[in-house]
């Protein structure tokens, strides 16, 4: 019978591979599955579930089952994983969308400090959202999706879309009242 706190247990202790080997094969699957049920692309799902699991043989000695069973440990895991995914593909989507906005030429040295340090601003104010907001965000702005794709797209009503692109812009413009 399969028992997940008993291979995690055997993987800390010794490096069970066959432990690991079971572990795994059982929760990649699962794994890669709540990803694309919260949007991920399949390889990036996949790639996810890796890391994941590849976390789970690292830092198998943390586990304490007394705290979350194994699947919320391991479900835990995949979720901050995807969440450090999205915000690295935010960075580098606002870097581009910066770049494009500073080929428009030359500006006199004054704006190019002031734009510095508005972009500077931006993307620390980004990366305070909510992972939820940070998405929604991510798929209407920068990668210019109606509210309406952007439901379909997450698989949630449209009504929470709104709500969560309202948060976070007005978290954003708390953050970046000055700016104006």
């Amino acid at each position: 019978m399969f028992d997940a706190n008993v291979l995690i247990a055997a993987i800390a202790r010794s490096g069970d591979r066959a432990a690991f080997a079971e572990l795994f094969d059982h929760f990649a699957p699962r794994v890669k599955g709540l990803l694309m049920r919260g949007g991920a692309s399949a390889e990036l799902a996949e790639e996810i579930a890796q890391e994941t699991l590849l976390s789970v043989w690292r830092k198998a000695a943390m586990f304490d089952p007394a705290k979350a069973s194994a699947s919320t440990w391991i479900a835990t895991i995949a979720r901050n994983r995807r969440i450090d995914v999205a915000r690295r593909e935010i960075r580098s989507r606002l870097s581009q969308v910066y770049e494009i906005l500073d080929d428009e030429g030359p500006q006199p040295p004054d704006e190019t400090i002031s734009a510095a340090e508005r972009d500077t601003r931006v993307r620390a104010a980004m990366t305070k959202l909510s992972a939820d907001q940070y998405r929604v965000v991510e798929l209407a702005f920068l990668e210019g999706l109606s509210h309406q794709d952007v439901a379909t797209h997450l698989a949630i009503p449209l009504g929470t879309v709104k709500s969560r692109l309202r948060l976070a812009l007005s978290h954003l413009r708390s953050k970046l009242e000055d700016l104006r």
